[in-house]
């Protein structure tokens, strides 16, 4: 196989991982708060040859000596774009929007690992009973997660509910008719490094299994807002954040994709028809 059916084999490669990540945006398009994944291209190694022995004939050369040639192009590490998605009202009092970019609700998940705190921008909360006390209400998502408060622990109501407030600093104030009002502060970080976040699906962020030996801490990457730093949370209760996807950027990238991904198979398809040529002469 010769050089360029190498580089394009590279290449073509990389581009079908980008273009699989723009579908998965324009897949979310409706999902409630997702933020959409950002990529971009490098090269690979480059090889350089020196192709003129002496130097004394290169006198004048404005260009950087020898020939260079390239191994095809790879992709970089996809980036969460954090920016604000529109908000549209629903004035449903358990719907919760964050109104700041770098803000997360906490909630447990169980999964194949056990139960593992993760982030979601998703505020659209639900009301279940708790399997351990039927006269307790807990706060859940749509995918029946707990909705964890200030201190990490599920977020359990007492009594029947009557009204439910949630204040710009995510406290959220529950008027029952047994035992009066009662206040829970949702859990709520403020991200500093997104780019160390791993989407999990479902609308979920978490921290990468490798941590450890990426030389950061969960503290590095994230803090969790409680006492004073509440002060930095911004909510709206009644609403909830639109995905951050633009749709005609996305076609745009993904027809700009498809054209490079032609471009790559082209350029085998010739490699292959001069080596036929090559292999044909007598």
């Amino acid at each position: 196989m010769n050089r360029t059916m190498l580089t394009a084999t590279n290449t073509l490669n990389q581009i079908q991982s980008q273009i699989d990540q723009i579908s998965n945006n324009i897949a979310n398009v409706d999902t409630t708060a997702y933020k959409k994944t950002q990529t971009s291209f490098s090269d690979l190694l480059t090889q350089s040859f020196n192709n003129q022995p002496s130097e004394t004939k290169e006198i004048g050369r404005l260009t950087t000596p020898g020939i260079r040639q390239g191994t095809g192009a790879r992709l970089n590490p996809s980036q969460i774009v954090l920016t604000q998605g529109s908000l549209k009202n629903t004035d449903r009092n358990l719907d919760v929007a964050l109104t700041k970019e770098d803000l997360f609700f906490t909630i447990n998940v169980q999964d194949e690992e056990g139960t593992n705190t993760r982030l979601t921008r998703d505020g659209a909360f639900y009301l279940s009973p708790n399997e351990g006390n039927p006269d307790q209400m807990m706060l859940v998502t749509s995918a029946g997660n707990q909705v964890l408060d200030e201190y990490g622990d599920p977020i359990l109501i007492d009594g029947s509910i009557k009204d439910i407030k949630v204040s710009e600093e995510g406290i959220m104030t529950v008027d029952t008719e047994e035992y009066g009002e009662q206040s829970y502060g949702l859990g709520v970080v403020s991200v500093n490094k997104p780019q160390f976040l791993e989407q999990l699906g479902g609308n979920l962020l978490g921290l990468p299994a490798n941590l450890e030996g990426m030389d950061v801490t969960e503290e590095g990457i994230m803090t969790l807002l409680t006492g004073d730093d509440r002060r930095e949370i911004a909510v709206k209760q009644g609403s909830l954040e639109s995905s951050n996807v633009d749709l005609s950027k996305e076609m745009t990238d993904l027809i700009t994709a498809q054209r490079q991904y032609q471009f790559q198979s082209r350029a085998i398809t010739m490699a292959d028809q001069m080596g036929g040529l090559i292999n044909g002469i007598r």
